[in-house]
């Protein structure tokens, strides 16, 4: 297994070291400079929009999202409303345009993975899908389904009842 590192602030063009950014309430989406208030969606999304494109082509079987982070929190990413406070509400601009794109890879936050059950559960969760492609690059044929099947029965299980609650 190979990793395909992105930094969405490098990669969009940013400099290194870059003023901090931030999401905003009042842009949608909202993504901006703190100091400056130079508004930086435009460029963020239109990157994003066709770094995804090119990330089907790693076959990725996973993703690890940046706690936190304006483009790249998965969850609970500070949002500021017009009179500056913080409410841990928002989505990366990256982390939601990747997570539209490819809606059933498995994604993580990185500070989520300190707990040892969320972890196993995302690691177990890329190999069933990396077995998963391995089984449809086969030739079709019912009983590749069904051993497939057979070996996941307590993980597909698991999964359709979390999703059912």
């Amino acid at each position: 297994m190979e990793y395909a590192p992105v930094c969405p602030e490098v990669e969009c063009g940013l400099p290194i070291p870059r003023e901090s950014m931030h999401l905003e309430e009042t842009r949608s989406p909202p993504i901006g400079h703190l100091r400056t208030k130079q508004d930086m969606t435009e460029r963020m999304v239109s990157w994003a929009k066709k770094r995804v494109v090119e990330l089907e082509k790693e076959g990725l079987c996973g993703f690890i999202f940046k706690s936190d982070s304006p483009s790249s929190g998965m969850e609970r990413v500070r949002v500021y409303s017009e009179k500056g406070m913080p409410v841990k509400k928002g989505v990366g601009m990256f982390a939601r345009i990747f997570m539209e794109h490819f809606p059933l890879l498995p994604v993580e936050d990185e500070g989520r993975l300190h707990d040892p059950k969320l972890r196993e559960n995302f690691v177990e969760c890329i190999f069933a899908l990396k077995r998963w492609r391995e089984v449809l690059a086969q030739k079709e044929s019912r009983g590749n389904l069904v051993d497939f099947h057979t070996q996941h029965k307590l993980l597909i299980l698991s999964i359709v009842q979390s999703i059912i609650r």
